[in-house]
């Protein structure tokens, strides 16, 4: 695995100046979506690796489907949509080196067990190949047909955003996440973009702090005001009037809609429902598993309890102290005010609604 890294001329954001690695010429990456977490580059994979944000943009140059689920594992790569469209990419390597097919669908899949996109792209990508449509088209197209849908979804969600509103968002959800605008941070930068003002509550997201590395990473270069916030802290602000709506993402999305998401979003919730505050969900449809009724189905993983013991190379808990690391949690459908879709919006949130929208 290469490692290349890009430093952002001041003031040129979108135009990167590209370093030698391993003494082999590579072309600049495209920067018409803005903000990107991969560039497919014909024979290999460029992930920029989000545990170095937002200090170090550092690349990493993947090429075959092993170092691929490495990176999903280690979170080099995360957010469900990003996930998904990584792992589709992923499986082209794995088939053109040779190996078989459902191998590599296996390596990939077992990765990250919650993110459903994950499921989602390698069984389409597994569809692909038995109907004899071509691999990389198909990946190419799922990266597109995300980013539209973010497109879509900020377009739609920004409806629900005030003009002046005092926004709170969890984990990060931006253009990281996905293939670019991203969902829940793709709605608040559509809002922003129309001249809404609004301002942004950004959760730090603890142990891995998407919020404060990624997701204020997103915003300050967006331009678009924010403040970093510890994750206990949103009660206190929700309590005191000072939160107009909360919006997060999803990484699995049930028939009847209950919501999967990182870790302190069911807590979210139930904050806004005591305090009467909208609470909405923006994931694409790739996000719904139609095949699980309820959240209690939905796989929960359990990340090293180390995360939770230390920030980056610092430790910060005695060594011989047990810690619990479970990484998402489950918000029931009657705690959500509307799930954005690319389709359309849901609500009320329930199962006549979502089959209704996503036939």
């Amino acid at each position: 695995m290469c490692l290349i890294r890009y430093f952002y001329v001041p003031n040129l954001p979108q135009t990167p100046v590209v370093k030698q690695s391993d003494n082999k010429s590579v072309r600049c990456i495209s920067m018409d979506k803005g903000v990107r977490a991969f560039v497919w580059k014909g024979d290999y994979l460029l992930l920029l690796e989000q545990r170095d944000l937002p200090h170090r943009e550092t690349w990493l140059e993947l090429r075959n489907h092993k170092e691929v689920a490495k990176a999903i594992r280690d979170m080099s790569v995360r957010g469900a949509p990003a996930i998904g469209c990584v792992a589709a990419y992923g499986f082209v390597l794995g088939v053109r080196e040779g190996y078989e097919p459902q191998e590599v669908y296996e390596e990939l899949k077992n990765t990250r067990p919650t993110a459903f996109n994950l499921f989602w792209a390698l069984d389409r990508m597994m569809e692909a190949l038995k109907s004899g449509r071509d691999l990389e088209r198909e990946a190419i197209q799922i990266e597109e047909e995300d980013f539209s849908a973010n497109l879509s979804m900020g377009n739609l969600g920004s409806q629900l955003i005030p003009h002046g509103a005092k926004v709170l968002t969890h984990c990060n959800t931006g253009a990281l996440a996905t293939a670019g605008w991203g969902t829940a941070l793709g709605v608040i930068r559509s809002a922003h973009k129309e001249g809404k003002e609004i301002s942004v509550w950004v959760d730090e997201t603890r142990p891995y702090l998407q919020g404060a590395r990624l997701t204020a990473w997103e915003l300050l270069k967006e331009g678009i005001p924010h403040s970093i916030i510890t994750d206990s802290t949103a009660g206190y602000l929700i309590g005191r009037g000072m939160v107009d709506l909360v919006i997060v993402g999803a990484d699995r999305i049930t028939a009847k809609g209950d919501v999967a998401n990182k870790i302190g979003t069911y807590t979210l919730s139930v904050l806004c429902k005591e305090h009467g505050v909208p609470f909405y969900v923006a994931a694409p449809s790739s996000t719904f598993d139609l095949s699980i009724e309820s959240g209690g189905e939905i796989p929960i993983e359990e990340r090293s309890a180390r995360e939770v013991k230390a920030f980056g190379k610092c430790e910060v808990a005695p060594e011989d102290s047990p810690a619990t690391h479970i990484a998402f949690d489950i918000t029931p459908a009657e705690n959500i005010t509307a799930i954005i879709t690319e389709k359309g919006i849901v609500r009320p949130v329930c199962k006549e609604s979502i089959l209704k929208l996503l036939s």
